[in-house]
């Protein structure tokens, strides 16, 4: 039989960290995971590639965005643009921006607008 009987929370101390016991606000696992987490930029060949994807989503189409050069919230903002300009909803999954229905024209003449390269990818 296992020991689970961490301590989670102190009153003096508040929560702790369930790996090294410290208290949150001392805490460097947390920091470590969150830095390994955050995604770097796509170092692919530079090409920007978007394809129309339904697998796993219940036949729910979306274009997917694969291969921009940012991170973070650069990335964030670029997605937030094209869903503008899309008029539709949409989100960023590790480093693929991916946003709802069919708008992969739109999407090739607004990125290459941006000035990156850009193709149509998958059928």
């Amino acid at each position: 039989m296992t020991d689970n009987s961490r301590l989670v929370y102190s009153t003096e101390t508040g929560r702790t960290c369930p790996e090294c016991g410290k208290p949150a606000s001392e805490c460097v696992c947390g920091k470590k995971e969150k830095a390994a987490k955050s995604p770097s930029p796509d170092k692919g060949d530079g090409i920007v590639r978007i394809q129309r994807e339904t697998k796993g989503r219940k036949g729910k189409t979306v274009t997917a965005v694969h291969g921009v050069p940012l991170a973070g919230g650069d990335l964030k903002a670029f997605a937030k643009t094209l869903k503008g300009r899309c008029g539709a909803g949409g989100t960023v999954k590790n480093g693929v921006i991916e946003i709802q229905g069919d708008h992969r024209e739109t999407l090739l003449a607004e990125i290459r607008k941006q000035g990156y390269p850009a193709k149509l990818a998958g059928g």
